[in-house]
């Protein structure tokens, strides 16, 4: 007689364990296994491969229950039963009467409400009606009273360009950062290509967010530590994670569809900032607190009116950009989180977003095959790129390098281009493969390595010379990627893990 270790009970459907030998009902086992990926009794890792099928032989009946053995022991159960369903009639009519009362409440607040709105325009249009009877008396033409109504937080919004002091902000970050990028080498210790394409596996950060539904859909590395690593997922959640001690250190809830974008704000001095962009059309900012360790709500921004296609941190680090579907982009002060900038709707909608990196210049993937390229300080066009005889497509991903010269993006769903932006015009265009699809591109800081993932994993490639470095396949899909501290890393998301690329050991 065999009893499942999860019930206690003989099992209907029994499977063993081939690694821990214990006995399990298969669907109990199943269900564990889904939300846990180990053995309930050892704790080891355990898979539905892992599960073997028990021959029980067919003539066998269960074991009755020793209480159902008896008359007086079944009349006992039926009485247990009954009393079971009394309490739950008795509760459901608690709650329907609490619901009827709810909704009494919801009607008369909706019925005052009503009332209150029509005392009110009945105010306006004797005001309106006033105030046009003193322009009379007093000779003044009177204004159109009956205009449209202005939506002021958009007019306010959406009015004229940045404020002097931001615009003189951002000069200020590109004089000083242009400067020095003319002359800025790799560092020392930077990886080279040649070392890329000794890369391997090194360490694999399973089960991430939650199950149902799964999938991490960004990622983001910590400058300051780079042990810790933010990501957002499918679930909702943004999580903070630490690799040197393997634990989550916040999990952060309250958007109510999938998590798009993350991004750390980190500056000297001043709070950590985390923040995110989801399709509930909300992004979020989390600070941390220094006096309780956690990270609290600092804001959520309302700015949009579709889902959130893009979030960046501004070089001057006081700034977040973001892009929406709504076609509109937008800026934010990150030091008391009040809007700056909303630009005016565009003809097509924003699916991607890419801040360049002396801070003037924001580059937006459209569902019509154009990257749209503004000047951040005035909100106007600056460039728009097409390529060439292609069949339309959506940017999904762009990426400028850190020089400043190139971009880098998708030309279809199956090729990236390097765009020159001096010309402007394609220097050079890579083939996927006509089955590959495009998930991310990105530059790394040295601007010798241009990574791109997609549905068959993570690419590697030199700058200029274009050479192919290196593949990783071996997740499958891969839908976001970074680069690690000097390069000497290459995170990918794949799934619900986090997967490591590195010098072998």
């Amino acid at each position: 007689m065999f009893f499942c270790g999860i019930s206690g009970e003989p099992p209907q459907d029994p499977v063993v364990s081939s690694k821990s030998g214990h006995v399990y009902e298969r669907r109990l086992i199943q269900k564990y296994i889904t939300e846990n990926g180990t053995d309930p009794l050892t704790g080891e890792k355990l898979e539905e491969n892992d599960l073997i099928t028990i021959k029980a032989n067919p003539n066998t009946a269960p074991p009755r229950p020793p209480t159902h053995s008896s008359i007086p022991a079944l009349l006992q159960t039926l009485q247990n039963e009954w009393d079971a369903l009394v309490l739950e009639t008795f509760t459901m009519k608690q709650q329907y009467n609490s619901i009827r009362q709810e909704l009494s409440y919801a009607l008369y607040a909706q019925d005052a409400a009503t009332r209150v709105v029509a005392r009110v325009i009945r105010e306006r249009d004797a005001a309106r009606e006033a105030l046009a009877n003193v322009q009379a008396s007093m000779g003044i033409a009177p204004s159109n009273a009956n205009g449209p109504d202005v939506d002021m937080a958009d007019a306010g919004e959406d009015a004229g360009g940045l404020p002097a002091p931001v615009i003189q902000q951002i000069d200020e970050t590109y004089q000083a950062l242009s400067s020095v990028r003319k002359k800025r080498k790799a560092p020392a210790d930077y990886v080279t290509p040649v070392q890329v394409k000794t890369f391997t596996a090194k360490h694999t950060i399973p089960s991430l967010h939650s199950s149902s539904p799964s999938g991490i859909n960004s990622i983001a590395l910590s400058k300051l530590n780079p042990n810790q690593f933010l990501t957002g997922g499918n679930d909702k959640i943004v999580q903070l994670y630490d690799r040197g001690t393997d634990k989550v250190l916040a999990t952060l809830k309250g958007h109510t569809k999938k998590v798009n974008h993350v991004a750390l704000r980190e500056r000297e001095g001043e709070p950590t900032l985390l923040t995110s962009g989801s399709a509930d059309k909300l992004a979020k900012v989390w600070a941390h607190d220094s006096a309780s360790g956690e990270y609290i709500p600092k804001t959520t921004i309302r700015t949009h009116k579709g889902e959130i296609s893009g979030v960046a941190v501004h070089p001057t680090s006081t700034l977040l950009a973001l892009s929406s579907a709504d076609k509109t982009w937008s800026l934010h002060d990150l030091t008391n989180f009040e809007p700056i900038f909303r630009s005016p709707e565009a003809d097509d909608s924003f699916s991607a977003m890419s801040i360049h990196p002396d801070g003037t210049l924001i580059g937006l993937g459209t569902p019509t095959s154009t990257i749209q390229i503004f000047d951040v300080r005035t909100g106007a066009v600056a460039a728009s790129l097409t390529p060439d005889n292609t069949t339309p497509f959506t940017v999904n991903t762009l990426s400028f390098s850190e020089n400043g010269y190139h971009l880098l993006a998708p030309n279809s769903t199956s090729s990236v281009a390097i765009w020159d932006l001096r010309k402007p015009k394609i220097a050079h265009s890579i083939s996927l493969g006509d089955s590959f699809k495009i998930n991310k591109v990105l530059y790394d800081y040295s601007a010798q390595l241009l990574g791109v993932t997609g549905n068959e994993g993570a690419r590697i490639y030199a700058h200029k010379s274009w050479e192919e470095l290196i593949r990783f396949e071996e997740g499958g899909e891969v839908v976001d990627l970074a680069y690690g501290e000097q390069g000497q890393e290459i995170w990918g998301v794949s799934g619900r893990d986090v997967r490591i690329w590195g010098l072998s050991a």
